[in-house]
């Protein structure tokens, strides 16, 4: 589990940066991140949604201590993330579906297969602050090397933390006019507007729950 929740951290402290400012329009709940230079992002309120590196698919070996590619028993990939979220409460709850497609080495008889998968809350790219694990079954025809099974994973954030202090938002959305001092500052540069951002930064994180030795092999093939 460590492992995970360092892989989770390492993968979110990548993106986090980019996963918090979505370029588009800004909306209810939403700050305009405008740096007056005219380029324009929104923030949401709702946690950003992923699938870290190395925990989004698995490889099942028989025999299990084998890792020779004749040995591959099954291989399992989460695709198709669908995410849905409501902010309109004091806790914001996010939700994400997701399929799991999967392929076996043998055709033969109908056959299941449990895999166990985590959704984890990171905030600020680095701190993991809740972890729940669950489980997925893979159903494979009689017949048939594919399987499919699906997952869910969701979080509270609550909605003071994901808020940015006001003071913040002010230097943010300010318009600078040429010739001011600051003018050509872009606020988001500054080390502490950039510490508010990402501590008022949430990520659902979805993947594998897997061993040391899966996740090993994941990241060294």
């Amino acid at each position: 589990m460590s492992l995970i929740r360092r892989k989770a951290a390492m993968t979110a402290l990548i993106g986090a940066a980019g996963a918090s400012l979505v370029a588009g329009c800004a909306r209810d709940n939403e700050i305009d991140l405008s740096s007056g230079v005219g380029i324009t992002a929104s923030r949401s309120l709702c946690p950003a949604v992923g699938v870290p590196t190395h925990t989004g698919d698995v490889t099942l070996f028989d025999p299990a201590t084998s890792r020779d590619a004749a040995a591959i028993d099954v291989v399992a990939t989460i695709t198709n993330v669908r995410t849905t979220c409501n902010d309109a409460a004091e806790r914001i709850y996010v939700s994400s579906a997701f399929d799991v497609v999967a392929t076996r080495r043998d055709a033969g008889p109908e056959r299941e297969v449990v895999l166990p998968y985590y959704s984890a809350v990171v905030q600020g790219g680095t701190a993991v602050v809740a972890k729940d694990e669950n489980q997925v079954v893979i159903r494979f025809p009689a017949g048939s090397t594919r399987g499919t099974g699906s997952g869910v994973g969701g979080a509270y954030v609550d909605r003071a933390a994901a808020t940015l202090p006001d003071d913040i938002r002010e230097r943010i959305t300010r318009r600078r006019r040429a010739g001011e001092q600051d003018a050509a500052i872009d606020p988001l540069s500054e080390p502490d507007v950039r510490a508010a951002l990402a501590r008022a930064s949430f990520e659902l994180l979805i993947g594998f729950q897997l061993t040391q030795d899966q996740l090993r092999y994941n990241v060294t093939r």
